[in-house]
């Protein structure tokens, strides 16, 4: 048996340690959402894969946004957001919400404006609209925790992103 220690380097042997970081972080595959909410009159919304639940009572879930993305202010102003699980046919959804103008991220969007007032997509897998609980400065990015007013799902296929690549849970469950 090969030792894995001594097939992997140490960080400090790699060119671009924060390249290859985030290689290794990449491993880790997540679900994607969209997380909005509305702010100044306007609706914000971006992909985001860094959504977990916390606590099942109180119904808590998190998810981190970093101190420079274009609508960080829009999210740490408003009081409440919701998060959007998409399906595995939303692919082309987590990239009209990843990048580009705020105005054109909603265009053509299946929404629902929920009892928060937050627009909502109509599709997916599942959403949760919250009100804001507690907030976490954490290195780059800020921790928002949310306290679920409101959720609902369906069963179907979840996107997935594993090492940069789009891909989909497929529902399966392995045998012991």
């Amino acid at each position: 048996m090969t030792n894995l220690a001594e097939k992997i380097p140490t960080r400090t042997e790699y060119a671009d340690v924060a390249a290859t970081y985030r290689k290794a972080i990449g491993c880790f595959g997540t679900g994607v959402t969209v997380v909005s909410t509305q702010w100044r009159d306007g609706d914000w919304g971006m992909t985001c894969n860094s959504f977990a639940s916390v606590s099942l009572n109180p119904r808590l879930v998190l998810w981190s946004i970093q101190k420079t993305a274009s609508s960080f202010d829009a999210f740490m102003g408003a009081d409440v957001f919701s998060v959007s699980v998409l399906a595995a046919s939303q692919e082309s959804t987590a990239m009209q919400f990843a990048r580009g103008p705020m105005s054109e991220r909603f265009q053509g969007a299946d929404t629902v404006r929920g009892d928060n007032g937050v627009l909502r997509l109509r599709s997916g897998v599942a959403w949760f609209e919250c009100k804001r609980h507690q907030t976490v400065d954490a290195g780059d990015h800020i921790i928002l925790i949310g306290q679920v007013t409101d959720f609902d799902w369906q069963p179907t296929e979840a996107l997935s992103f594993w090492r940069s690549q789009f891909g989909a849970f497929d529902g399966q469950i392995k045998a012991n």
